[in-house]
């Protein structure tokens, strides 16, 4: 009996000290409104210049107040689910995110608003094809229903309600990104009818103004920072000149031909990238992807307007 109890107290320790280590608490000064954040990749895949709260005196830019976040993903950034539930660096991704996916964070119906500033630096590059996700709403047992990337040309909102429902529009063009806050705010409706709703603004101008259904799942739950995919869909672009010689020695699908001549335009599918990767991944030179850093600011959530950002 003695045996089974010290058992119990040990799991509970490690359970407690585990859920610990994925934790984070956040100053207000910076985010407020969300009960427990916890990181995207914790223990040996977890990396101190991932996510850093970071102070205007140290020459850090900073929207309001003195402190804001600093998000950072270099080139080999993945982790996986130590139980083999996922994992980023089989799924062709890197991250660093924070996650409001815990009890009391996630929300099954309702109007709430949100708010978020964030600033690209100066040295910042387009990635594309490779495709760097910077805040999404995502569901609990399912997929995003509105995602905000870089694409081509410039930072967008994706929104993907169910499995046929697709559209993207661009919130910030790619050439007024860099070097400057740009200030977001949502007001939504989580319904899975038709009385949902999405409205954005983006620095005080209605930008985007959706009404129909929000959500396929019961539970959405906000993820902020920086989500890349397509990590292959890059190496294949650098490397797109020894392809063809890939395809003569090894030969080709019709399939994958047609995506070679696709990702010439920057595109390709998911899967197919991936294929066509460990394909020819042996005729390549080495590519490093480069570092990619963002800083968030004035993170807010609530089911009130004046609760949230810099804009009353």
């Amino acid at each position: 009996m003695k045996k089974l109890l010290t058992i119990i107290i040990l799991s509970l320790f490690w359970s407690s000290n585990v859920f610990a280590e994925t934790t984070v608490k956040l100053p207000k000064d910076a985010a407020s409104g969300f009960k427990i954040l916890t990181k995207s990749l914790t223990g040996k895949y977890y990396k101190d210049y991932g996510m850093q709260v970071v102070d205007e005196k140290d020459g850090y830019p900073v929207r309001a107040g003195k402190k804001s976040i600093r998000f950072e993903v270099r080139d080999g950034d993945c982790g996986q689910d130590e139980q083999g539930g996922w994992s980023d660096c089989k799924g062709d991704r890197e991250r660093h995110e924070l996650s409001a996916n815990q009890k009391g964070d996630t929300m099954s119906k309702g109007e709430y608003w949100f708010s978020w500033s964030l600033f690209f630096p100066e040295d910042h590059q387009n990635l594309w094809p490779l495709s760097n996700n910077y805040g999404q709403f995502h569901q609990k047992d399912g997929p995003p229903v509105f995602m905000f990337k870089e694409l081509r040309s410039g930072y967008s909102v994706i929104r993907t309600i169910g499995d046929v429902d697709y559209h993207e529009k661009r919130l910030i063009h790619k050439d007024d990104m860099k070097g400057k806050w740009h200030d977001i705010l949502i007001n939504v409706k989580w319904s899975k009818k038709d009385d949902g709703f999405f409205k954005l603004w983006v620095n005080d101008k209605l930008k985007y103004d959706y009404k129909g259904p929000t959500k396929t799942e019961k539970y959405v739950y906000a993820k902020f920072g920086i989500y890349s995919t397509g990590i292959t869909r890059y190496i294949n672009y650098e490397n797109i000149d020894v392809i063809d010689k890939c395809f003569e020695e090894k030969g080709y699908t019709t399939d994958e031909n047609t995506a070679l001549y696709i990702l010439q335009r920057k595109e390709i599918q998911h899967k197919m990238s991936i294929q066509i990767y460990n394909k020819c991944k042996s005729f390549y030179k080495p590519v490093k992807i480069p570092t990619r850093v963002v800083y968030f600011d004035e993170v807010r959530k609530s089911k009130k307007k004046k609760k949230v950002g810099v804009f009353e």
